[in-house]
């Protein structure tokens, strides 16, 4: 379908095109599946079909899933503190932690006696794994283990919703010594070499050879789309069973208890009202069941089992306080109600 001409309701109270919302949004590609079948497909910016993208923080999610489904093979306990699988960090904040915070970034840490900033930690990661994003003078870990021994408890767990990268990557070391296996294989052996794929994913490494779990995967929109397609399909392909289905029918599901529930301001808010989080994936309590992987700069992946919808999104968008950020997942929700429509009609 060309949605090119979808009319958006958007910032500032406008009525736009979707194209206009995408050029807006700076989206470097979009990928619209309904009920299995890709129904739209743009790419900008020079950002070609088979070339993979950063997927940021969305990996994030990618190894919640993972996580998961260790989880249900008996192999990892959310009860266990980190440090009875990764011994290196007995001491420190990370260690001190249970996998199911890790899972809900509940934790409350800081690094080296500095107060804590989000922004700031999560520019430090980069210093860490890429030695040409140092500041001068740079004198800190280089690997991204060796950030993590830095880490010290500065409150309570299990009370407060802390997004911040270091329970990810505390957590893809945990899977690395239950399994034996790189983050990259893992995730190869589980889920990419199955869903069809048609390119490669990759990780950004540290010096020690340890991928950056938190954001330093890349990947081809389609290929994601297959992974949300499988997810949507209760984590079956074809028939064959890829995921377990308790483990994706999970996704969606908000327990009670600690798990948080972020309430985002609209003037800035990428959602319409109130998020929630689990195992690394963000819930959007829409009523359609519908769970998300989300990256910095625009990158999203939509799996929305209530409205048979998967969508992935790549952009570059400009983060600044003098731009209002663009609301991807009202965009979504206007592409799902378009497809709603011309469903019932046809």
């Amino acid at each position: 379908m060309d949605l090119t001409e979808l009319p958006i309701g958007w910032t500032g109270g406008r009525t736009i095109t979707l194209a206009s919302a995408l050029a807006e949004s700076e989206t470097d590609a979009l990928v619209v599946v309904h009920r299995g079948r890709v129904v739209h497909e743009t790419y900008l910016h020079g950002c070609q079909p088979h070339e993979p993208h950063l997927n940021a923080s969305a990996a994030k999610s990618y190894l919640g899933l993972l996580a998961a489904m260790l989880e249900h093979e008996g192999l990892l306990r959310r009860d266990a503190l980190t440090a009875e699988y990764v011994p290196d960090l007995a001491g420190t904040g990370y260690g001190e932690a249970t996998i199911d915070q890790l899972l809900h970034m509940t934790t409350d840490v800081r690094f080296d006696r500095r107060p804590y900033d989000r922004i700031l930690e999560a520019h430090r990661y980069w210093a860490v794994v890429t030695p040409s994003l140092r500041p001068y003078g740079y004198t800190g870990p280089t690997t991204i283990l060796d950030h993590l021994a830095t880490a010290r408890a500065a409150g309570p767990y299990g009370r407060e919703f802390r997004y911040e990268n270091g329970n990810v990557e505390a957590l893809a070391e945990v899977l690395r010594r239950i399994t034996g296996l790189s983050t990259a294989q893992l995730l190869s052996d589980l889920i990419w070499s199955k869903i069809g794929a048609a390119e490669d994913g990759c990780y950004m490494l540290d010096s020690a050879g340890n991928e950056m779990a938190c954001g330093g995967f890349a990947a081809t929109a389609m290929d994601i789309a297959r992974l949300g397609e499988m997810l949507r399909c209760e984590g079956a392909i074809g028939g064959r069973q890829i995921v377990p289905g308790d483990v994706v029918a999970s996704l969606g599901r908000i327990p009670d208890g600690a798990t948080a529930r972020v309430q985002l301001p609209r003037a800035s808010a990428d959602a319409p009202g109130q998020l929630s989080y689990r195992d690394l994936w963000w819930q959007l309590n829409d009523g359609s069941g519908s769970y998300m992987a989300s990256g910095i700069h625009g990158q999203r992946m939509l799996v929305s089992p209530g409205r048979d919808l998967v969508i992935v999104h790549y952009g570059a968008h400009i983060l600044s306080p003098s731009l209002p950020q663009s609301p991807l997942i009202l965009l979504f929700a206007q592409i799902a109600d378009a497809l709603a429509t011309t469903s019932t009609a046809v």
